[in-house]
């Protein structure tokens, strides 16, 4: 047995001392998105710094806590924060909640995340269907040994967002009234903010957004088999197509649209 494999049978057990049951979809919500945990139904609260191996969030507007319970007729598992490279984590710790998830038996997890538009015809507070990403952040999380029990060596990453779960979301979004972009997430390690330069290379290799998150989440979720459905909330325009970044405005932005966010992520969870 693997100090992986043996790591996620005491987490798992913890959890399920704790009252969480099987899980349909895990939610990995991002920066000022949290607040969709708190419509989960017979909620389940465990605190990071309970469960064993867990890292805790230390970003602002991440809650630090999972959120077992039903959202739209799903069983769903919510990280009311999530773990990012840049704050010094391994790529395994950073990702260690989706093997948590998938040993749950969640069959997919709905990732979600704050990030700066490239594409020129994004605003602020747009709602971006992920098609696909680009790792541009020095790492990967399979490095190193394979555990084959929980997936292959060379996964494949052709479909790693699930095509009809995206077509299913348009139509959702079409009968909400919503103009949903889709593109390409580019994730960089940060924490910087990317330079100017960094994002005309971004734009020129065919990033429609970039952020410091999702893609190693979904480099695990493709590896264990997880089907996924990504949603960007586009929270302002990258280095170079604004005066200045910071992450206020990111908390702003989800602050403005959260409603609209809710109610797009809910809808679609419902029929998929």
């Amino acid at each position: 047995m693997t100090d992986l494999t043996t790591k996620l049978q005491e987490t798992t057990a913890y959890l399920k001392n704790a009252g969480i049951g099987p899980v349909d979809f895990g939610l990995i919500l991002g920066s000022g998105l949290g607040e969709l945990a708190e419509e989960i139904e017979n909620p389940v609260k465990v605190a990071y710094e309970g469960i064993p191996h867990f890292p805790v969030s230390t970003v602002v507007g991440h809650a630090g806590q999972l959120v077992y319970g039903n959202l739209a007729g799903k069983k769903v598992l919510a990280m009311q924060g999530r773990f990012h490279y840049y704050e010094g984590y391994s790529m395994e710790k950073v990702t260690y909640p989706v093997r948590v998830m998938k040993a749950l038996e969640a069959h997919s997890v709905i990732v979600t995340n704050a990030c700066g538009g490239v594409n020129e015809s994004f605003a602020p507070g747009d709602l971006m269907l992920i098609n696909d990403q680009i790792n541009f952040m020095g790492a990967n999380p399979l490095i190193g040994p394979n555990e084959a029990d929980l997936g292959p060596r060379f996964p494949d990453m052709s479909q790693a967002y699930t095509p009809i779960y995206r077509k299913t979301a348009q139509k959702v979004g079409t009968e909400l009234g919503l103009a949903l972009k889709e593109g390409v997430y580019m994730g960089f390690s940060g924490p910087t903010y990317e330079t100017p330069a960094e994002i005309r290379f971004a734009r020129i290799i065919g990033a429609d957004a970039v952020g410091m998150s999702t893609v190693p989440e979904v480099i695990v979720a493709a590896h264990g088999g997880m089907k996924v459905l990504g949603i960007s909330c586009i929270t302002n325009l990258a280095a170079g197509m604004q005066a200045s970044l910071n992450h206020e405005e990111v908390v702003a932005t989800t602050e403005r649209v959260k409603s609209q966010f809710k109610t797009f992520v809910k809808a679609t969870l419902a029929v998929l």
